[in-house]
């Protein structure tokens, strides 16, 4: 099995690298990169690249790691024994099976995606380091033991909000996406716009990596929020004049709202094209 992208992500050489390093290893793949540049659907598409099934485990703050194995429903059991339920004499009934257990006992070698594991708490990765290890786990109310046939593919995304734990690390295989430049920035367009206007998408580019970098943005705009915008531009059939104008009084983009995605950015333009209209 190799990954070599698919005809909706394009994949630059080092991702592919990457990722075909840790399904060979099946090694958890650890992806970082800034928000927008694809690191959740790198997984769906590795799915659909390997034909196999995707599982995905959304994290949350207040995600636990024991939720991902399995919960079992005290609560649920206790009505239904004063309710005279004959389910439960059957503890097996009152566990709910999570996303690993699913991953672990799946008929077809699946990807598990475990989607910013930084959000939740700093102890949850420590927590999860037995068992994506030794890819079993023991459910203590049944007394079974959950153990994987094969070692199914792991991606786990973050965006950097926490630190992870080094013994956490030492058992992934790590790749941070790149911000990508304008040729491979290109190809994504390409491949969500086939045909669109190249004198458009040249300008937009233009216009797009400027901003990036303007000094003291406090969130610069994603690779998602520059297709989101091209869109706009496309729906809203805007004039090319518009883009192509090198008025500095009007360094807001149009259609900003796309791309500047708070009021401290939004103001920034502002104040920058006041200050071209003073001068």
């Amino acid at each position: 099995m190799r990954f070599e992208g698919t005809a909706d992500y394009v994949a630059t050489a080092d991702l592919k690298v990457a990722v075909n390093a840790a399904v060979l290893l099946r090694r958890p793949l650890l992806v970082k990169g800034e928000p927008g540049t694809g690191k959740t659907v790198l997984a769906q598409q590795i799915a659909a690249a390997l034909d196999a099934p995707l599982i995905e485990w959304n994290i949350k703050s207040t995600t636990k790691a024991h939720q991902g194995l399995y919960e079992y429903d005290a609560v649920a059991r206790l009505r239904d024994g004063q309710l005279g339920d004959a389910r439960v004499h059957d503890i097996a009934n009152y566990i709910r099976k999570g996303k690993l257990w699913e991953a672990f006992t799946s008929e077809k070698l699946p990807v598990l995606l475990i989607d910013e594991i930084d959000k939740a708490d700093i102890e949850f990765p420590n927590d999860l380091l037995q068992e994506l290890d030794r890819m079993e786990f023991h459910v203590y109310e049944t007394g079974e033991t959950v153990k994987a046939k094969e070692r199914p593919i792991v991606v786990i995304t973050s965006n950097n909000e926490k630190e992870l734990p080094d013994a956490f690390l030492r058992r992934c295989f790590f790749h941070y996406i790149q911000f990508p430049d304008r040729e491979t920035m290109q190809a994504i367009i390409d491949v969500h716009f086939p045909g669109i206007q190249k004198i458009l998408v040249s300008r937009a580019l233009d216009i797009f990596y400027d901003v990036r970098e303007v000094p003291g943005l406090k969130k610069k705009p994603s690779t998602s929020e520059l297709l989101d915008w091209l869109k706009l531009l496309l729906a809203e059939d805007m004039p090319l004049d518009v883009l192509q104008s090198q008025d500095t009084r009007k360094a807001i983009p149009p259609l900003h709202g796309a791309l500047l995605k708070n009021e401290q950015d939004v103001m920034l333009f502002e104040r920058l094209a006041f200050m071209s209209r003073r001068g």
